[in-house]
């Protein structure tokens, strides 16, 4: 597979923050939406893009709690949404089209990871459904004003999650299969890096462009909230006190270096004219070749993306079951 998963370098590393990244980006007259921009990485996001100049709106499921988070962020927009709800993301897309701006950036940085099974009132699988399917709709209804921005980029957060799997066309819901928590979230995470390939190879040509990131193992942003402290403790993400443990090098963050890597994909001019890829320590990832496979799933420290969630094939296929699936 030809592939575009080459590093750049691009200047920064796994140890390089997010406003290390935004430093001299003048984003005056740019407007992003960032999801999950009210908590972790993604609060993190919406605050340094802000700080750069940006208009910055946070779609939102709790109002309350975004609203609280974002005093911080002066200036921010806050607007309701909840990515299992269609009728929500409809709404708010609608909303925000109404008010007539082009949309610059958009990060889709919310999510939820291995919990127990949970359907929506479709009869979707949670986690693929939130991760992926709600992200998915959103960028469609949103399409007009990514357009109209006349050079526009979408952020994928994904994650090293993807090694627990693939996308299981035959059963993406869990109907049939035992549920896996972990495998539920590696396939919404592979969900994200493919979706990114295809919807840059849909947008290049209208000037939006596509990108995928793991952002790291930040311990506490709340997304383990359903891993069990054996869990945690067994993936060296905390010492034996219990407190998080940083080592950039091994990809252990914080929430700073955390959101790096999605301020990079979504403002370096080092990335003007490229899409389509899995980033990550603010720079594009090596593919994992077949015989480092076994020594890349076992560990943390390595850089890579496994070539089936980057695989243009399934993403294609994965575009066309997203649109049945979110009508």
């Amino acid at each position: 597979m030809t592939t575009a998963q080459q590093p750049l370098p691009s200047g920064f590393g796994a140890a390089s923050t997010a406003e290390e990244v935004i430093e001299g980006v003048d984003l005056t007259g740019k407007v992003a939406i960032v999801t999950g921009g009210y908590s972790g990485i993604g609060l993190e996001t919406a605050r340094v893009l802000r700080s750069a100049g940006a208009e910055v709106v946070v779609p939102a499921r709790d109002l309350r709690r975004a609203r609280a988070a974002l005093e911080t962020v002066p200036g921010t927009e806050v607007e309701y949404l909840d990515l299992l709800d269609p009728a929500s993301i409809d709404a708010f897309a609608e909303k925000f089209l109404a008010s007539g701006r082009p949309l610059h950036i958009l990060v889709n940085s919310a999510g939820i990871m291995a919990t127990p099974l949970t359907r929506d009132a479709r009869g979707y699988e949670a986690q693929f459904a939130t991760n992926h399917l709600g992200h998915f709709q959103l960028v469609a209804r949103l399409w007009p004003a990514l357009v109209a921005a006349g050079g526009a980029r979408v952020v994928s957060v994904s994650s090293r999650g993807i090694r627990f799997g693939g996308v299981d066309f035959d059963d993406l819901h869990f109907e049939r299969r035992p549920y896996e928590p972990f495998v539920a979230y590696g396939q919404s995470k592979t969900a994200n890096a493919l979706f990114a390939v295809e919807l840059d190879r849909r947008g290049r040509d209208v000037g939006v462009r596509a990108f995928s990131v793991h952002p790291g193992i930040i311990i506490d942003t709340g997304l383990a909230k359903h891993v069990s402290a054996e869990t945690v403790h067994a993936s060296g993400a905390v010492d034996a006190q219990g407190r998080p443990v940083r080592d950039p090098a091994r990809q252990l963050k914080t929430i700073a270096q955390g959101a790096a890597t999605s301020v990079w994909c979504a403002t370096a001019t080092r990335l003007d004219g490229r899409g389509g890829v899995y980033c990550e320590n603010c720079d594009i990832s090596p593919l994992v070749a077949p015989e480092e496979e076994a020594a890349w799933r076992s560990g943390a420290e390595t850089a890579g993306v496994l070539p089936y969630a980057v695989d243009p094939e399934a993403a294609a296929r994965l575009w066309e079951v997203s649109e049945r699936l979110t009508a």
